[in-house]
């Protein structure tokens, strides 16, 4: 595909100048997208330019974008311009750059649905859907950190009813399409845990895992949501940037006399995730009322 030409007006002023510069005239946007006002800096209008080249295809996924002298000449704009472009095209999770390699346009988020089942108290069966679709895709532990008092350790104690002496701890990473998608954390009034069951990189599904070796059955007790920024450990285990938005799922599993049994706290990549309410088994044409969904 030829590249993507839009006529604006450059920094220079002269109609002559109009091909593939970016101008003080309005940028102009292909398909739905509103045309920019005057005021929108510089470097924005050249992202947004860049953003509409790669919407079109002219640069794929994994495609390397043009470096900073060949954007620069190109669109008329100093290199740093092309520099501020580019960071604003990474924060918003379209372009990787790699220090030393060059600029890649990522490929599109894949958006895992968690399902959140409003209608009762069914049983805790875990984390991960019973069919994943790839052998590298599932749940594995990453260590059991002692509990030494952390706040997180704090408010398990405290949602458990019990001392931070009296709880073990278990950290695992779930991945999904073959990249990190949540770290989790699990806390029970249980110890010590069987050496097997928190070896690094063990796979299992560890609500399941930790019911047995408890011998108790889990059901549900209630779950909240929230939103925090990657810790710099969540973010090197999901491999993202630290500060990026992080979906908080936390809460409490039960025994079937509800006694507090388990504590979880999973933070889940907000980039490739989305949850869903389900308020209805099934329509009459037979279809799901929504996305077939893991659930995280």
């Amino acid at each position: 595909m030829p590249p993507l030409q839009v006529g604006i007006v450059d920094l220079r002023g002269g109609a002559g100048h109009a091909r593939g510069s970016v101008g003080s005239g309005a940028l102009r946007r292909i398909g739905r997208v509103a045309t920019n006002p005057p005021s929108t800096p510089l470097y924005r209008r050249l992202a947004r330019q860049l953003q509409e080249r790669i919407d079109a295809g002219t640069y794929p996924a994994g495609a390397r974008l043009p470096s900073e002298p060949e954007l620069s000449a190109e669109f008329g704009v100093n290199r740093l311009t092309v520099r501020q472009a580019v960071a604003e095209l990474e924060r918003a999770a379209v372009v990787e750059i790699r220090r030393g390699v060059g600029t890649f346009v990522r490929p599109p988020a894949v958006r895992v649905s968690i399902a959140v089942d409003p209608r009762s108290q069914r049983f805790d069966l875990g984390s991960v859907h019973s069919a994943l679709p790839d052998a590298d895709d599932g749940e594995f532990v990453v260590g059991a950190p002692p509990v030494a008092g952390s706040p997180e350790d704090e408010e398990a104690a405290r949602q458990l009813g019990r001392e931070t002496a009296e709880l073990s701890r278990v950290d695992t990473v779930i991945r999904l399409g073959g990249r990190a998608r949540a770290a989790c954390s699990y806390w029970m009034p249980f110890g010590p845990l069987p050496a097997d069951l928190v070896r690094p990189g063990r796979p299992g599904n560890l609500v399941l895992d930790l019911a047995r070796a408890a011998g108790v059955e889990l059901e549900y007790d209630w779950r909240a949501f929230g939103a925090i920024g990657a810790d710099l450990a969540d973010a090197e285990l999901l491999g993202v940037p630290a500060g990026t938005p992080l979906l908080v799922r936390e809460g409490v599993s039960c025994t079937p006399d509800g006694t507090p049994a388990l504590y979880v706290r999973r933070r889940i990549d907000g980039s490739s995730a989305r949850f869903v309410l389900n308020f209805r088994e099934s329509r009459q044409d037979g279809a799901q009322p929504g996305p077939q969904p893991y659930g995280l």
